[in-house]
């Protein structure tokens, strides 16, 4: 059998082509295109019709929002340049920049800002939390707009800047007033870059061309998505390489320029060679956590829930993930993501004491539940999430539950998973989830915190004292008065384990020596140069 690290050996032939092939792909097309192969395909045009991350990268070259995020999750002027606050936070008059426009030369107005709003009110956790706020949306002129509420949401530029899953981008008024459950299928963006739709080859390829009359932010750190946003090169390309071994073979030749997430076996043959950059540009890293069905036994029963904490080592799973290299995971984390402004101490002796599986056999036999059948569902096809999965069924089983791994591809476990049967009519007991930590800082958009039972995030659980600190933290006058809340959220999150975290690992990036990335936060194809 052919192994990933000979095919990838094989590729240092390539790599020595004659250097004067090399100087003229320098001189032609490499000065021109950047070559990038994404975590994934682009599913959808639509930002708001998935929480893809390849689609919300997508969405990032096409449009703007009216304000960024940097690292610290601060919030900076986009297409907004400015705003003032009155009526004791009730009311809310933002100012556009005079000079965007949208990619067919309109000029960007607030009719266009107030209806991508409301399109996006529809989607998103903050959003929704917002419109049931919000008492009126009004358009002063072609600069200006208004929100009006009827309570105060003093987190409003947070959420109107949020960088993923769902980032309030801009669109022509048209397409905004499109019902966010209808998919759009023509981008009129407000970004550096324009799609073209003509090129498009799904699994294979996606194009972009920079937009010469693109106006970007005058100031701001480049972060995240804060900061002017930069298209140096006149043409993007999304190169589609599922195939790991194929896109390492293909950056060591020159082929590709950068691959925003490596591999991470491929990590140590990669770093070895001289052409090529290995760097972490994702700061957030992603956080793994294994999801509770609330609705059947035996994860009904929140004693039971507790039951499960020390049996799980965070460690144990982030090593199943990326090695023993603890430089590339965190453990010992709590509800919110380590580093982030809400992560504390609070309650974390639950997951930092000494793994106890008989203490947990003996809690599980406290609640009548030591013996109860678990079915944990397994999607064999996404490594990373596999090997968690069979970490947490090995401990479950081991603490004395009765564990059904149920194997399956990526898509039928997502069509399971969102069934509520109970387990033995096609439902499930638990699943393995891990999301960016970019959209777990904070309560206002953290799915996985919900505590409003069926319209809750997949597992459904329902927790008044949950919501009741969620709406505390919205009203939360200050970042210290956040910070108190939040652990009160994390407290309360032990008491009720709406999930389990898992640990914090983190994917490199894999480049050609000579680009140069100014942007970091979240691996965007902006403001990044080639060297001459």
């Amino acid at each position: 059998m052919t192994t990933r690290r000979a095919l990838l050996g094989g590729a240092t032939a390539l790599a020595a082509a004659p250097a004067l092939a090399r100087a003229a792909l320098a001189q032609g097309e490499a000065a021109r295109v950047l070559r990038f192969v994404p975590q994934a395909d682009v599913t959808t045009l639509d930002p708001l019709a998935t929480t893809s991350y390849a689609v919300r990268n997508h969405g990032h070259l096409l449009w703007d929002t009216l304000w960024g995020l940097d690292e610290g999750f601060r919030p900076h002027p986009q297409l907004a340049e400015g705003h003032r606050v009155e009526e004791d936070g009730r009311r809310w008059v933002i100012t556009l920049r005079d000079g965007p426009t949208f990619h067919d030369g309109e000029k960007v107005r607030a009719a266009d800002a107030a209806a991508s709003i409301r399109r996006w009110m529809a989607r998103d956790t903050h959003g929704q939390t917002l419109a049931a706020r919000l008492d009126a949306i009004e358009v002063l002129d072609d600069r200006r707009l208004v929100l009006r509420l009827r309570r105060p949401f003093g987190v409003m530029l947070e959420a109107l800047g949020k960088s993923s899953s769902y980032p309030c981008f801009i669109m022509p008024e048209r397409f905004a007033s499109t019902p966010a459950g209808t998919p759009l299928t023509e981008v009129v963006g407000s970004g550096p870059y324009r799609f073209v739709p003509e090129e498009r080859r799904s699994g294979e390829r996606v194009a972009y061309r920079r937009f010469d009359a693109y106006s970007p932010a005058p100031g701001g750190p480049v972060s995240v998505t804060a900061g002017p946003k930069l298209a140096h090169f006149e043409r993007l390309e999304w190169r589609i390489l599922p195939d790991p071994s194929t896109t390492g073979a293909a950056l060591q030749a020159g082929e590709i320029d950068w691959w925003e997430r490596m591999a991470p076996d491929l990590r140590p043959l990669l770093a070895r060679r001289r052409d090529v950059v290995v760097e972490r540009v994702e700061t957030q890293g992603t956080i793994a956590m294994l999801r509770p069905n609330h609705l059947h036994p035996p994860f009904d029963d929140p004693a039971v829930r507790r039951a499960l904490l020390p049996a799980l080592s965070q460690a144990d799973v982030m090593a199943a993930i990326m090695g023993d290299d603890r430089s590339r995971f965190r453990d010992g984390m709590g509800c919110f993501p380590p580093g982030s402004p809400l992560a504390s101490d609070e309650g974390l002796a639950a997951v930092t004491g000494p793994r106890d599986l008989a203490a947990a056999r003996a809690a599980l036999a406290a609640a009548g539940k030591l013996g109860a059948r678990v079915v944990l569902l397994n999607p064999a096809d996404q490594v990373n999430n596999s090997n968690a999965t069979l970490v947490c069924a090995d401990a479950m089983t081991r603490a004395g539950l009765e564990v059904e791994v149920a194997t399956s591809d990526w898509g039928t476990m997502l069509a399971r998973r969102a069934r509520r049967d109970p387990p033995e009519r096609g439902g499930w007991n638990a699943v393995y989830v891990a999301f960016g930590g970019e959209d777990l800082v904070n309560p206002g958009g953290h799915p996985l915190l919900r505590g409003n039972g069926a319209d809750a995030w997949f597992g459904w659980p329902s927790s008044p004292g949950l919501e009741a600190l969620r709406e505390e933290w919205l009203e939360a006058p200050d970042a210290a008065a956040q910070r108190r809340v939040g652990r009160a959220i994390q407290a309360r999150f032990f008491e009720e384990v709406p999930f389990y975290p898992l640990g914090q690992y983190f994917l490199d990036s894999a480049y050609r020596r000579g680009l140069r990335l100014e942007r970091r936060g979240m691996t965007l194809p902006l403001n990044v140069r080639r060297e001459a």
